[in-house]
C-alpha cells in the first residue's frame, strides 16, 4: 500500500504562484510514473502534469509554461511549482499514481481575479 498527502494549496490572486508537495509512504518502491490531476467544481477531472520515473515530464496544453513537475525520488516527495496562476486554474489538485490505484485527498487552490 501507498499513502498519497498533498499540501500546499491555498487562496492565492491571478497572477500568483503556488508550489504543491505530494508525500507518498508506504511501498513506494511501486511507483513508477506520478501525476497531478485537477477538478473544478461542476467540471470533469482533467489531467495537469505527469512525470515517469525517469524524469520525462508532460503537461495539459492549459498548463504549458506555468506550472513544473517534478520529484523528488529521495524525499518520496512530488511537486507541481505553479506560476502566473489564473482564475481558471481554481480547483482541488490531486497527486496519483494512477497505474497503481493511488490517490491522494486532495489540496484546494483557489485563484482570485
Amino acid at each position: 500500500q501507498v499513502q498519497l498527502v498533498e499540501s500546499g494549496g491555498g487562496l492565492v490572486q491571478a497572477g500568483g504562484s503556488l508550489r504543491l508537495s505530494c508525500a507518498a509512504s508506504g511501498h513506494t518502491s511501486t511507483i513508477l510514473a506520478m501525476s497531478w490531476y485537477r477538478q473544478a467544481r461542476g467540471k470533469d477531472r482533467e489531467l495537469v502534469a505527469t512525470i515517469s520515473s525517469g524524469g520525462y515530464t508532460t503537461y495539459a496544453d492549459s498548463v504549458k509554461g506555468r506550472f513544473t513537475i517534478s520529484r523528488d525520488n529521495a524525499k518520496n516527495t512530488l511537486y507541481l511549482q505553479m506560476i502566473i496562476l489564473k482564475p481558471e486554474d481554481t480547483a482541488m489538485y490531486y497527486c496519483a499514481a494512477p497505474r497503481s490505484g493511488y490517490w491522494g485527498q486532495g489540496t484546494q487552490v483557489t485563484v482570485s481575479s
